[in-house]
């Protein structure tokens, strides 16, 4: 699904203009990347929740050269889904 699916079904769910809808969607995305960006979770219920994880340094290999190269730490987003989420899907 896009945004402009989304936007469409979520205006006509709220009987709302989809530009009423955008607004509000690009306003709650921007919320929710500042949080992420911060560091913080961010949770929707019934749906899940969106985390900032750290991934140790670690050895690995080149697989040109065949060298063993030093893979620095990093931050990435993990996505837990929530239980409401999980029963729907199952």
């Amino acid at each position: 699904m896009t945004k402009t699916q989304l936007i469409e079904i979520a205006a006509k769910k709220a009987n709302l203009s989809k530009k009423a809808v955008a607004e509000a969607y690009d306003a709650l995305y921007d919320a929710f990347i500042e949080a992420i960006a911060k560091g913080e979770a961010a949770q929707i219920a019934g749906l899940g929740t969106f985390a900032v994880k750290t991934r140790a340094a670690r050895k690995g290999i080149n697989p040109q050269t065949k060298q063993t190269i030093t893979i620095p730490a990093s931050k990435y987003v993990a996505f837990s889904a929530a239980k409401a989420l999980k029963d729907k899907v199952n």
